[in-house]
């Protein structure tokens, strides 16, 4: 006697059960990778945009002018330019209030700065904790799965008067699906999370220094101003 071990075969004849946990982890793994090439594209548009920002912002050209073109397009700002739109808005805001203190000034518009970085961070960090949670969870639920069959396997045997390899093979077989399914989705989330969380580190410290040296330059023109009106 033969036993069909396919694949297919193994999983439609899988218990209940055992087919329930597949079919978790099949979602599981297809929710998984859309996140994988959603972050994909969502870290590398910012990186880009933090590039083109920068060469904007260090080319020389008045801080004014480009915060005007900047602000043009407020609402759908996202990054560095974000963070530099709120900061320099605020300066400016608290720059013709009389009377203001320039360090209050800096203050103010360092308060605006992260609080538009915060915004950028929570959105690049958005779904990585799914994909930590696939990745360190995925494995255990497949190995629930094949727990699950490889008992209801050696439960059958009672039901038998000899026990042989084949009449235990395809339950034993089936099980270890569960397995491979759980590794299978976990196995890319960690490589993704891991590559990702990386990622997005390294643009969390990029925004941080340009809003220190962008909080340098303000604070430069604003003892300027103050002199200026002092004078």
């Amino acid at each position: 006697m033969s036993a069909d071990l396919s694949v297919t075969h193994l999983i439609l004849d899988a218990s209940f059960v055992v087919q329930l946990v597949m079919l978790l982890l099949l979602v599981v793994s297809l929710l998984s990778w859309t996140i994988i090439f959603l972050k994909w594209s969502v870290i590398k548009k910012a990186r880009s945009e933090a590039d083109r920002f920068e060469r904007r912002f260090w080319s020389g050209a008045d801080l004014g002018e480009l915060y005007k073109r900047v602000s043009t397009r407020r609402g759908r700002l996202s990054g560095m330019e974000s963070i530099f739109e709120a900061g320099f808005r605020e300066f400016a805001h608290l720059r013709k209030s009389a009377g203001v203190d320039p360090m209050a000034v800096i203050h103010g518009s360092q308060r605006a700065m992260r609080v538009a970085m915060n915004r950028e961070i929570d959105n690049l960090e958005t779904h990585l904790s799914f994909l930590a949670t696939v990745g360190s969870t995925s494995p255990y639920v497949g190995l629930f799965g094949t727990v699950w069959g490889i008992m209801n396997s050696f439960m059958a045997l009672g039901a038998v008067k000899q026990a042989t390899i084949a009449s235990v093979a395809p339950g034993i077989a089936e099980a270890l699906i569960a397995t491979a399914m759980g590794l299978f989705a976990a196995i890319p989330a960690v490589i993704a999370y891991n590559r990702y969380s990386n990622d997005v580190e390294r643009l969390i410290n990029r925004y941080d220094i340009f809003a220190e040296e962008f909080s340098t330059i303000l604070q430069r023109q604003a003892h300027m101003s103050g002199q200026g009106a002092a004078a």
